[in-house]
């Protein structure tokens, strides 16, 4: 067993008794409420540590995160997992799941070595999802999540500007070392935040994350205040702290992100989400094939950030050039594991560097592996548009569904640059994939609390089609 080369007696005793505190959840909450407070607070808070124990996969912040979920729903909800019907939209899931035992079995590694890997990817994308598809598959149990995420934003805030006055400091103070490089947390004359993540990227996106859920969630109605506090009062102080985080791409992704927004709203059209998902497509396919080399964006890039961003690009862009001709030598299902996929120099020395999951996923699984992370992340919310058409994705029963639905999506464009995983947005998927069509009930929720005057509810005209909600008409114009 190996534990943090640094690290005080916190590490372990967080670690192990983290299990424990989340059955006290089961004990005391509902279910649903403490998969929410448990999926939530265990990623934020969590130590970035990992124990690797012979013949099983490794114990980390994520294992501990989506394994503890399951088990927890095995012991108090049990009939959750024996309700629970796969449709064809989790054929994608399955898929990514087992592509690195496909890979191992074609690079020779053995049957061994290929249930390692699968196993391994089980723990970190087919947990959260189950967990997602069970617990969260109607339009109430998605608002409570959406809430959930804007309150997970509200309780990092302190954290955040503490570290952006003192510096990162936090992880350290509390485990006893720093997760990650320091000097990767100087941008822009000032600190970024990492607080208990792995990286402050990480921490920008989240904060971004967040306020677009406090955005939904307030537009639509369904919460104007909390403690009092008007909800454009928390979003205007969120929005500002992901600003301050000084994550070039979360900002650009907060500025997409409200432009969907706008246009869902106003022109009542998904396009702009499903365009967002396609450059994501165009991107991965032209830059796995070698076809665009991505200087253009380097130098837009110079000039919107500066010449140090711009350098971070090119470096990212150099190393993908490395990696994806040695990706090709294997194009259908990848090099596997143990570092096959990377290029090493005379001396045996790793020389390349990865930052991009698609990038990852395309040396170790090949192009199965790719398209199957591309489907699982960008099918269930282009599929949400054919369950409920644009126009309805404003109102108070389905706006929180929709906004996870352009997270998701934009989450999915800062994985092009970076790798920051997150189980709470594959809980999110799983969700959106298994969501059942909009009924009376939903509507007759949001009424029941009150959030909005009742407005009038129109059935559905045809199958799997859903008309826009009627607009008041004053009689007196």
């Amino acid at each position: 067993m190996t534990t943090p080369s640094e690290g005080n007696i916190l590490v372990p005793v967080v670690m192990f008794g983290w299990p424990l505190l989340l059955i006290a959840l089961f004990l005391m909450l509902p279910a649903r409420r403490a998969v929410i407070m448990g999926l939530i607070v265990a990623w934020l808070f969590l130590p970035v540590a990992e124990y690797e124990f012979k013949g099983i996969p490794e114990y980390n912040k994520m294992t501990a995160t989506s394994l503890s979920l399951f088990i927890a729903t095995l012991l108090f909800e049990p009939n959750r997992v024996l309700a629970f019907r796969p449709k064809w939209i989790d054929l994608p899931i399955v898929v990514l799941i087992f592509a690195p035992f496909m890979s191992s079995l074609s690079n020779g590694l053995g049957a061994y070595d290929g249930m390692s890997e699968a196993n391994a990817q089980l723990m970190r994308w087919g947990l959260p999802y189950f967990i997602g598809r069970i617990y969260f598959n109607d339009y109430e149990s998605m608002r409570e999540l959406a809430f959930g995420l804007f309150l997970g934003g509200l309780i990092y805030l302190p954290f955040c500007w503490f570290e952006m006055r003192m510096s990162p400091q936090l992880h350290r103070m509390v485990y006893g070392y720093h997760q990650h490089g320091f000097m990767q947390t100087i941008r822009y004359g000032g600190y970024r935040p990492m607080v208990f993540l792995q990286h402050g990227l990480m921490v920008g996106m989240w904060m971004v994350t967040a306020t677009l859920a406090g955005i939904a969630l307030w537009q639509s109605g369904v919460v104007k205040q909390i403690r009092g506090i008007p909800m454009w009062v928390l979003i205007a102080i969120l929005f500002a702290t992901a600003i301050m985080c000084r994550s070039s791409g979360a900002i650009v992704l907060l500025g997409v992100g409200l432009l969907v927004f706008a246009s869902i709203k106003y022109m009542r059209t998904s396009l702009a989400l499903a365009a967002i998902a396609a450059i994501c497509v165009l991107y991965v396919a032209v830059r796995a094939s070698g076809t665009w080399d991505g200087s253009q964006l380097t130098e837009m890039t110079r000039n919107v950030f500066g010449a140090d961003r711009a350098q971070s690009v090119d470096t990212r862009f150099y190393n993908e050039e490395k990696l994806s001709a040695r990706a090709r030598q294997q194009p259908m299902f990848g090099w596997g594991g143990w570092g096959r996929s990377r290029i090493h120099n005379e001396y045996g020395k790793d020389v390349t560097i990865t930052d991009s999951l698609w990038i990852i996923t395309l040396g170790t699984n090949g192009a199965l592996g790719v398209t199957a992370v591309l489907a699982v992340i960008l099918l269930p919310p282009l599929l949400l548009a054919r369950k409920l058409p644009a126009a309805w994705w404003t109102h108070p029963a389905v706006a929180p569904v929709a906004c996870m639905a352009v997270i998701i999506v934009l989450w999915m464009a800062d994985n092009l640059m970076n790798n920051m995983f997150n189980p709470v947005y594959v809980v999110m998927l799983g969700g959106i994939a298994g969501l059942r069509p909009l009924t009376q009930l939903d509507v007759g929720i949001v009424r029941v609390a009150r959030v909005l005057p009742p407005r009038p509810f129109v059935p559905r005209r045809k199958k799997g089609r859903m008309p826009p909600p009627r607009r008041r008409v004053d009689s007196r114009a």
